[in-house]
């Protein structure tokens, strides 16, 4: 029995020494292991070192003290971390690890940016956990570029290797020193940083409670601050295998959009600026952002920007406006939304209940607006169809130096976008108490022939007040008219296949006084009316253009007793003296026009009657006698109106 004894103490004791000897060993190599990562980076040139290393076999823990990275490329980041501790750790291979959870505490990064500006930044972390960690045993080697497009596509390729259930860090805090006497310094601090699901390059999602910052704003002579807090940023869906092979130096024939974020999105925004200027934005949302990687090349555009921080040439602009082109064909939205916004000014507080945009339409909503006389208010103003990369590209032809846009250049416009709506306005009008109010202005256009329109639409629906400083509109003051109710509705489009040219239908209406209709109609319109700029060349294509049939009513609610009461007040008789007047008028004046054209006549006669009797229908048609150019026609009635009629068959009518 005590020899039995005795054995078992023996076997003990070997074990114990076995088991503090091989938990010896697993440090020793544990150790040399990280020692071999971080001479990876010293023999790229770079400085790293750390402190005690221990290895805990049981529980499978590693924990490094005081660790300290200076690479060798300036681009790169400095880091130092107080304490790494990795729990249940695994190694599936030479190459990866894994682990339980990692703890790092006392992370210090500094990052200074000098190509084309100095800029540095730094960050301090407190304490950042990753659970379900996986990812390779030593990093690959930075590329010995110094651009920062490099290096960002290095961080991505790093990123695309690991992978964890979350990564948490409660407190980051950052520093941006742009230099003294420049705008961009500040300190931001991030509350709250959470990332769900990293996969290989991938991030299910990223959120961040609350970023606070304060930046320098200054100006030449100008100090100021910015200070703001933005709470509930979140991003969802992340893939950054489109944004790596964008950043490819080689560049990227790939023209597909792929997705790189299904949703970016923030709970509120706010920002204060001296002095007394305050934003508030209540929340935002952008969905379905994806890119081109043969289009969105950012690296091109850096390259383009002088290296010495100069003013670029007219050459070096135009060539990065196209870059910039491009890089828009090369980036994709599918729709966002900007909230409510608040703006408070000295002068008063302006409201707008959402911007949004929608594959390619913007629209503003809900605007409240200060101004000297009054508040103006807009229930919608919307671009449609708008294009950045035509809207860049415009902005690039305007850049002729010492010379102004040339009509072509302006009409170039046209391309950015194909019409603009807004609906719902009212506003003071001048320095009056009255109001003009807007139910709707439509504009929209197609069919670009050259940089011009083939075909629009035209639509208004508004009412304004009279002005008595305006001459015109003092006989509608004097008759009792103090607004005018306006309703327009213009169309016209060309055919190319058989030249022709409609106005159809052009209407208007003038609220309780009249509403005119017109139909106009042009033949042998050449392609190249649209396409020319030059004044020669465009009176040489509207030399081949010929009138067609002019068709024109005119609907009496209020106009013809006010033309007779204005007429009655100036000649001092009675209204009914006044309208025979008016008729006796036109008579006379029609005799001239018949006798070189009897078809005359009928119009003639309808307008006297018009006249006569109120609230009737003037219509009046035109038909060409045959080919009558559109110069020609013009000049006859500049010279000879009475032979310029000559021309149609004249068909007028009243009626109630």
């Amino acid at each position: 029995m005590k020899r039995i004894l005795i054995g078992l103490i023996v076997a003990a004791v070997l074990a114990a020494g076995g088991w503090f000897g091989f938990n010896l060993y697993v440090q020793h190599r544990a150790t040399a292991e990280v020692e071999a990562a971080f001479e990876q980076i010293r023999s790229g040139g770079g400085k790293a070192s750390h402190g005690k290393v221990a290895f805990e076999l049981a529980t499978r823990t590693l924990t490094i003290e005081n660790i300290n990275v200076e690479p060798a490329q300036p681009e790169l980041a400095d880091v130092k971390i107080a304490k790494v501790t990795a729990v249940g750790i695994r190694q599936p291979d030479e190459a990866h690890f894994s682990a339980d959870s990692i703890e790092v505490s006392g992370v210090e990064v500094a990052f200074t940016y000098t190509d084309r500006a100095k800029l540095k930044a730094n960050y301090k972390i407190p304490q950042i956990t990753a659970r379900d960690f996986s990812g390779p045993t030593r990093a690959a080697s930075a590329p010995l570029s110094g651009s920062i497009i490099d290096m960002y596509r290095f961080m991505l390729a790093q990123y695309a290797t690991v992978s964890a259930s979350s990564i948490v860090a409660p407190t980051v805090a950052a520093n941006i020193d742009a230099g003294t006497g420049n705008a961009g310094s500040g300190d931001f601090v991030y509350s709250g940083l959470a990332v769900q699901n990293v996969n290989r390059g991938k991030i299910e999602t990223a959120k961040t409670d609350r970023i606070t910052y304060s930046l320098d704003v200054t100006q030449p002579g100008k100090p100021a601050k910015m200070t703001g807090e933005l709470s509930g940023l979140a991003a969802y869906d992340f893939d950054a295998s489109a944004v790596t092979a964008a950043l490819d130096p080689q560049g990227s024939s790939d023209d597909g959009f792929h997705r790189i974020y299904r949703r970016i999105s923030a709970n509120s925004s706010a920002v204060t600026m001296a002095p007394g200027v305050r934003v508030q934005i209540d929340n935002v949302a952008i969905d379905d952002i994806a890119i081109r990687p043969s289009k969105f090349r950012p690296a091109e555009i850096m390259a383009l920007m002088p290296a010495d921080g100069s003013i670029p040439t007219p050459a070096q602009s135009r060539d990065m406006f196209e870059k910039v082109a491009e890089f828009f064909e090369g980036f994709q939205i599918g729709k966002a939304e900007i909230g409510k916004q608040t703006v408070e000014t000295p002068q008063g507080t302006g409201k707008l209940s959402a911007v949004k945009y929608d594959q390619d339409k913007i629209a503003l909503e809900g605007l409240e607006m200060p101004m000297p006389q009054g508040q103006l208010k807009m229930e919608r103003f919307a671009l449609k169809s708008f294009s950045a990369a035509n809207l860049m590209r415009w902005a690039a032809s305007l850049r002729t130096p010492g010379q102004p846009p040339s009509p072509d250049q302006m009409l170039g416009l046209f391309r950015v976008l194909e019409g603009a709506e807004i609906k719902g306005v009212v506003s003071p009008y001048k320095n009056t108490r009255q109001l003009v109010t807007i139910d709707t202005i439509s504009l929209n256009w197609g069919q670009l022939v050259g940089s011009i329109p083939s075909k629009a639409n035209l639509v208004v629906k508004m009412v304004t007040p009279t002005d008595p400083a305006n001459p015109a509109q003092r006989p509608l003051i004097m008759a009792g008219v103090d607004k005018l109710a306006i309703d327009l509705d213009l169309g016209a489009a060309w055919t190319e296949s058989s030249g022709a040219f409609a106005l159809a239908p052009a209407t208007i209406n003038l609220g309780n006084l009249a509403k005119a209709q017109a139909r106009f109609a042009l033949a042998n319109v050449p392609r190249g009316l649209f396409t020319t700029t030059d004044p020669m060349e465009a009176m040489s294509e509207m030399a081949q253009v010929e009138t067609g049939t002019l068709e024109l009513s005119l609907r009496d609610s209020g106009i013809v007793d006010l033309i007779v009461a204005q007429f009655s007040r100036m000649q001092n008789v009675s209204r009914d003296a006044a309208r025979s007047a008016i008729t006796e008028m036109i008579r006379a004046q029609g005799e001239k026009v018949t006798a070189a054209n009897l078809d005359a006549k009928a119009a003639v006669d309808a307008l006297a009657g018009f006249v006569e009797t109120s609230g009737q229908t003037l219509t009046i048609k035109l038909t060409p006698l045959g080919k009558v150019p559109v110069l020609q026609l013009v000049d006859a009635l500049n010279s000879e109106p009475i032979v310029a009629l000559a021309q149609f068959r004249i068909e007028a009518s009243t009626g109630l």
